[in-house]
């Protein structure tokens, strides 16, 4: 179970370390940040880079609460007193 755990956050991992450049934007967005870059305003620079933290959070925030919800309800290993008779289920 901890090889499964350990694997998905690999490849979670490994999807954003391979990631590549977004351009995430709106478009009134984007040209406001064009012309600024244009005109020599270098804080409009980060304002991609903002965009796409603002994407970001919701999702890490959903998996930090589905990764707490799945360890706390998880099925535990729990012995039964059962005979070691075949069961018929007929």
């Amino acid at each position: 179970m901890k090889k499964k755990i350990i694997f998905i956050l690999f490849l979670f991992a490994l999807t954003f370390a391979i990631s590549p450049s977004v351009n995430a934007q709106c478009a009134m967005c984007s040209i406001n940040a064009e012309q600024g870059v244009k005109n020599g305003n270098t804080v409009s620079a980060g304002l991609n880079t903002g965009v796409l933290y603002l994407l970001a959070i919701p999702y890490l925030m959903a998996m930090v609460v589905g990764i707490i919800w799945y360890k706390k309800y998880r099925k535990k290993n729990i012995h039964l007193n059962m005979k070691n008779e075949p069961i018929n289920l007929n």
